[in-house]
């Protein structure tokens, strides 16, 4: 994979898909990339630039723990937007990738051209999601086989009284299969210590970003599943509500790997989005 250099010396990593303009993609977790891939066929239309955070995949550990926090991530995204030469770029965020996409269009905004927020987190911009928007999300799956212990898995995570992720980790996809169960596994991060960092205290600044993005230029593609757990449709609409120019897509059947669950609609929508 080609290699970059971070601000700090760390090198960094990321995978190509596709050809023609570019879009940088930032993945969640944080954890290895590849559970990406071509984002369902979205290198059809479009050149995948698939960063791997420091400390996962490619990308190597840094000497400074500290670094792993969010908003110093941002610099990193930077450090690759210049390495490819590019003036301008559009930017795709998946899951916590979004917090960072999030923050870099505040802190850099003449330098993003489109911004596509899957499956986003929310914590950038303080949007709280309460258990009780988990829970009721959750009942629109009591059809499912798996349903009574992921539920109770679920109702024990939000109390406080358990920590069961495994059980509950149908809620995070809208077919759970075979295929989906081995993409789960793919996506689980590998460096804890890199997660752990991630939200340390300082790691964002709500209201100042709230207020960066309410003169955000970019036209905003904010996309997520009907079902996902992660990234609830309210939620997502009430970030959406926070740009000027936001375009807010709830996607039918899906969870938080819309690629993954009809792949043929998510591109079809995000690749419109992205021109």
């Amino acid at each position: 994979m080609p290699t970059f250099s971070a601000p700090d010396g760390t090198q960094l990593s990321y995978r190509v898909h596709g050809d023609g303009d570019p879009v940088v993609c930032i993945p969640g977790g944080p954890t290895d990339s590849r559970y990406l891939g071509d984002l369902g066929g979205l290198s059809g239309h479009r050149k995948l630039i698939v960063l791997d955070l420091r400390g996962t995949g490619g990308s190597a550990v840094p000497q400074d723990p500290s670094s792993y926090r969010c908003d110093r991530l941002v610099d990193d995204v930077e450090a690759l937007r210049e390495h490819l030469g590019l003036a301008r770029t559009d930017l795709l965020g998946h899951s916590a990738g979004a917090n960072i996409a999030t923050q870099y269009v505040a802190r850099y905004p003449a330098n993003v051209g489109r911004l596509a927020l899957i499956g986003p987190g929310t914590r950038a911009v303080g949007v709280e999601i309460s258990g009780e928007t988990r829970r009721e999300l959750a009942q629109l799956r009591r059809n499912e086989p798996w349903f009574p212990v992921a539920f109770a898995a679920l109702e024990a995570i939000t109390e406080g009284t358990g920590s069961d992720w495994e059980a509950i980790a149908p809620f995070f996809c809208g077919r759970w299969d075979a295929a989906a169960r081995q993409h789960y596994a793919v996506a689980r991060p590998g460096n804890q210590d890199a997660v752990a960092g991630f939200a340390a205290e300082g790691a964002f600044s709500p209201e100042a970003t709230r207020a960066a993005l309410a003169a955000c230029e970019a036209p905003v593609l904010l996309l997520g599943g009907e079902f996902d757990l992660n990234s609830p449709p309210r939620p997502v609409a009430e970030f959406a509500a926070l740009f000027p120019d936001a375009t807010l897509v709830v996607q039918p059947g899906a969870g938080h790997y819309p690629w993954l669950d009809d792949a043929d609609r998510f591109v079809a929508t995000t690749a419109a989005f992205l021109g």
